[in-house]
């Protein structure tokens, strides 16, 4: 199923940021309820996964995996572009805040493929109404490790189970509460892989629709050199495990593409970070091996006019 694919991803992706914050100096991103959230069970299981070269057979329950055995897989292809988008967001989230908090009685932060964000539990900001967009499996999944954890939902937050194979993402938000009038940050990270150009510009084209012209959309995207014979080995490798896992890269799209994309839903680039970009801005200086990867890059869009 496709569905339990993306969940490995997903779980991927948690692993990756509670390892930083339980094991990683100068943090670029530190989400330490994500250890908590995730469970000391899959966590265990996705390190089992790595240390077996992504191999899921091979799961003994009775194990534990190495951290030392891990260590240069989990630096090379898992920490460097779930951390830096996410210190990515959690920067234009707070450039939005500051500019729109004083200004509205409410503002919203929508995230669209949530999994297990813990960023709801972490917000101070009361104004801030976040919605989680993602498939009703993985809600339920993240709600009954709430209940497990014994924590208290936030007011501020709601849950809206997406099922993108017969469900309208627009319905689905509007009946849980969202305001179109409201100005919106939206968040579509670690998406893009996986789609071909057309149905991500369906997303794009949704959340231009029913947002207003004081809102922003940030997302990230693989470049066109992503599965050519030209790309990196270690993106070729990330290409390879994601295909592994099920869930093949599909290809990259050029920053042209991506504006021209943008400009055909009312929206346009107003932050654009490249490659290098990304390695000054959050890998400069650092003394373990983390690196930018060569063929990612990150958008902040604006909307042009009202949809």
């Amino acid at each position: 199923m496709v569905n339990e694919r993306e969940s490995v991803t997903a779980k991927l992706c948690s692993f990756a940021r509670a390892y930083h914050s339980n094991f990683g100096e100068n943090k670029i991103y530190d989400d330490y309820l994500a250890f908590d959230l995730m469970g000391k069970k899959q966590y265990e299981e996705m390190g089992q996964l790595i240390q077996n070269n992504f191999d899921s057979s091979k799961f003994d329950s009775k194990k534990w995996f190495n951290q030392r055995a891990i260590r240069n897989a989990v630096y090379d292809y898992m920490l460097p572009i779930p951390l830096s988008r996410f210190s990515f967001a959690k920067r234009e989230l707070r450039a939005f805040e500051q500019k729109y908090s004083g200004k509205s009685e409410k503002i919203q932060y929508l995230i669209c493929g949530a999994g297990m964000d813990s960023y709801a539990f972490r917000n101070t900001n009361e104004k801030l109404q976040i919605f989680e967009v993602d498939h009703p499996d993985s809600q339920k999944y993240k709600k009954a490790r709430i209940r497990e954890l014994d924590w208290i939902l936030p007011r501020n937050l709601t849950f809206v189970p997406v099922d993108f194979t017969k469900d309208s993402l627009k319905e689905r938000l509007l009946e849980q509460g969202f305001n179109p009038n409201l100005p919106t940050f939206t968040a579509i990270l670690g998406v893009s892989y996986y789609l071909e150009l057309g149905v991500f510009e369906e997303t794009l084209k949704v959340i231009s629709e029913i947002t207003n012209e004081n809102s922003q959309i940030i997302f990230d995207f693989p470049d066109e050199t992503t599965l050519s014979s030209h790309a990196a080995e270690r993106v070729k490798k990330l290409a390879q495990i994601t295909a592994g896992l099920g869930e093949p890269m599909l290809k990259g799209f050029s920053i042209k593409e991506i504006q021209n994309a943008l400009a055909r839903n009312s929206l346009k680039i107003e932050n654009y970070q490249s490659p290098k970009d990304i390695q000054n801005l959050y890998f400069s200086g650092r003394r373990d091996n983390l690196r930018a990867y060569e063929n990612v890059h990150f958008v902040k869009a604006i909307k042009t006019k009202r949809s």
